[in-house]
């Protein structure tokens, strides 16, 4: 084992803005990745870093340019970066893995990481419940949807996606109360996964909100990694200990049961 870290961070949401704009929280971000650099082993981007993302083949959305340029330069570094999709930023394609040398992971893996077992993705889409969402998810994932969409000029198309994206998170506001174990179900998934898959960490984001919450079998840990838009929050594991943390948040706090 080395001294190195392994990092996990999700749903910066860049391009809505929040407790800041979007540029603030991505000049954030951007010493966040900085403040890591020197002990990180691995990063691991969680999904939904953009509020919306959609490659043509010659275009890709305006901005984010200091968090590409960051990003591309930790890899350069030789520093493993891993992009997991999430609902905001699905028609994610071929961009951060041709130009930027990131791999994109569209489901949930298992990961052997510094002797533990990990099961990383997202989140959307898993558990009970939520059939509207899954439904839509299946649409649009749909090659032939994505044909379609990229048939419009991107003024009108990424204008129109922004819209449809800020009136969902509106009508959908995130809980900010731990629900109960009933009700939280990402940890009923990662609970009926145990069954299958001998994880240590169950390590989700989505939920926006950090949560570190201990299975049934005693010992493995649903790891929820919160979100940048109020929290700053992000997990580390040194190869012992899997700890919540904060950035440039002295308030921030994590459920823990």
């Amino acid at each position: 084992m080395t001294n190195k870290k392994i990092y996990f961070a999700s749903d910066f949401h860049l391009g809505s803005d929040a407790k800041y704009s979007s540029r603030e929280r991505e000049h954030q971000i951007v010493r966040w990745l900085d403040s890591i650099r020197a002990d990180a082993e691995a990063i691991y981007l969680v999904g939904d870093i953009f509020d919306f993302w959609f490659e043509y083949k010659t275009v890709v959305p305006k901005g984010y340019v200091r968090l590409l340029g960051k990003l591309a330069e930790l890899r350069d570094a030789g520093i493993p970066i891993f992009f997991f999709i999430g609902n905001h930023d699905m028609w994610m394609f071929k961009y951060f893995e041709e130009e930027l040398g990131i791999p994109i992971y569209r489901k949930p893996i298992v990961e052997k990481l510094k002797g533990k077992t990990f099961f990383i993705g997202h989140g959307d889409g898993l558990g009970p419940g939520d059939h509207g969402y899954k439904f839509l998810k299946k649409v649009f994932s749909n090659p032939l949807c994505q044909w379609l969409f990229a048939r419009l000029h991107p003024n009108f198309a990424i204008g129109l996606a922004n819209f449809w994206s800020n009136r969902s998170r509106d009508s959908n506001p995130a809980e900010e109360k731990f629900l109960g174990e009933d009700k939280e179900w990402l940890l009923q998934y990662a609970n009926r996964k145990l069954d299958t898959v001998a994880a240590d960490f169950f390590v989700f984001g989505h939920r926006h909100l950090p949560i570190d919450y201990t299975l049934k079998n005693g010992t493995s840990r649903y790891i929820n990694l919160g979100e940048w838009m109020n929290y700053n929050s992000y997990a580390c594991f040194d190869g012992e200990t899997m700890e919540v943390c904060f950035f440039e948040n002295l308030e921030g706090a994590c459920f823990v049961g």
